[in-house]
């Protein structure tokens, strides 16, 4: 489904990059507008579960993949947290030429969405540690790694765009390490229904108008709305994620269910 429309899976795909096409430029500044700027707190919170330890000895950095986070958010935030923990090791990493190989990876099916990321690296993160980021276009179901490359897998606002949630856990699955963790942040269901009846308000009338007003573009955001509530609710994708192999799993509720984060590991 395309939203609230039945399309088949081709025409998904084609579709939903042709949505973040439109939008790639102005994805973040309407991720404030529609969140009030809470999805700052949001995707904070994601990056202090990855746990990357303080003081760290080891002289393993461990390698993470960022799926469809194509400007970069989550990443650039990881990049920080894993500077400050393995900062002895950073300093002397050699360059890596291969953008799959790096020690952070971006990939997104959306070209324009990466170049967006790739403009921003630089100017957030700096030159030289811009050099351990890499910006890889794929498709989350079918990944181009091979498997076992990565200790953190996360996905942010990006799996309820993909067309086939199943196979994208079980390739989350294939590209991770043995013991390797899984981090979803995504939007969900409120259990309190006045709650619930008032987000739903605000995001089919206020969230279009905010998308026609700042981004020219009120179909897209339609779109975004209407995917958030055919998402599958905290319980149903905690299931799915149990299904394709994942063990401990376990999600938080943040401001009251808006959104979730999803844990699991292989």
């Amino acid at each position: 489904d395309f939203g609230f429309k039945q399309v088949n899976k081709s025409e998904k795909e084609q579709l939903v990059k042709e949505v973040f096409t439109k939008v790639a430029n102005k994805y973040d500044i309407m991720n404030d507008f529609m969140s009030l700027g809470i999805h700052r707190f949001w995707k904070d919170e994601l990056i202090s579960m990855i746990s990357y330890p303080s003081n760290n000895l080891t002289s393993y950095i461990p390698r993470h993949l960022d799926v469809a986070g194509g400007t970069g958010d989550i990443a650039f935030r990881s990049l920080a947290s894993l500077s400050s923990s393995y900062s002895h090791l950073l300093d002397n990493i050699p360059e890596v030429k291969n953008e799959l190989d790096r020690q952070i990876v971006i990939c997104d099916i959306n070209k324009d969405m990466l170049e967006v990321g790739r403009q921003r690296a630089e100017n957030v993160v700096g030159v030289d540690k811009s050099k351990l980021l890499g910006f890889v276009e794929g498709n989350a179901e079918i990944l181009p790694f091979p498997d076992e490359s990565f200790d953190i897998y996360t996905i942010a606002f990006g799996l309820r765009n993909v067309t086939n949630k199943d196979l994208a856990l079980k390739e989350a699955f294939r590209v991770l390490r043995k013991g390797g963790r899984i981090l979803i942040l995504e939007f969900s269901q409120l259990d309190n229904t006045t709650l619930q009846y008032l987000y739903d308000q605000y995001s089919f009338t206020v969230i279009p108008q905010l998308g026609q007003l700042v981004a020219n573009d009120k179909e897209s955001y339609v779109y975004l709305v209407e995917s958030i509530r055919k998402f599958p609710n905290q319980i149903t994708l905690l299931n799915m994620m149990k299904e394709s192999g994942f063990r401990v799993c376990n999600y938080r509720n943040l401001t009251f269910g808006v959104v979730a984060i999803h844990s699991g590991y292989k």
